[in-house]
């Protein structure tokens, strides 16, 4: 009965633990500089409805933004972005490599990027229609997914 009971204290307190390190708040101060300033450059008039502050154990800090109008915007504890998605809106163009808005200009007509993420291995972009792009760190084509 006491290793069940030290179980299930173990387990309360290790959820309790893992929550603690996440924090929530709407001060763009509590954002890195490099974040403050890319909100400032690409989303200027937009507001700023939560920023959580996610702590981890191992890893370094990451922050989450959410705007009002839906956009959510990921950083990494320098700031820099990692993830940008506008959901039916367009991603600012100055975000997106040039090779990678040249290939969907030319290949893709009539579509918006709704959604970038910067991965170690190269950016993935997502186009109004549903359609997934991979592209390698210098910009070029590596493949599609298409959504049904």
């Amino acid at each position: 009965m006491k290793k069940l009971f030290l179980t299930i204290i173990l387990a309360i307190a290790s959820i309790g633990m893992a929550n603690a390190f996440d924090k929530y708040t709407i001060n763009r101060s509590e954002l890195p500089q490099k974040a403050q300033e890319f909100l400032t450059e690409y989303f200027p008039k937009a507001k700023i409805g939560m920023i959580k502050v996610d702590k981890h154990l191992l890893k370094k800090t990451d922050y989450d933004v959410r705007l009002v109008n839906g956009t959510t915007i990921e950083f990494n504890n320098s700031g820099k972005w990692t993830s940008v998605d506008c959901k039916k809106r367009e991603v600012p163009q100055g975000i997106i490599m040039k090779p990678i808005r040249n290939y969907i200009s030319k290949n893709f007509q009539n579509v918006k990027i709704v959604k970038i993420e910067k991965k170690s291995s190269g950016y993935e972009v997502e186009l109004s229609d549903g359609i997934e792009l991979k592209f390698n760190l210098l910009g070029q084509y590596k493949s599609v997914k298409i959504e049904d």
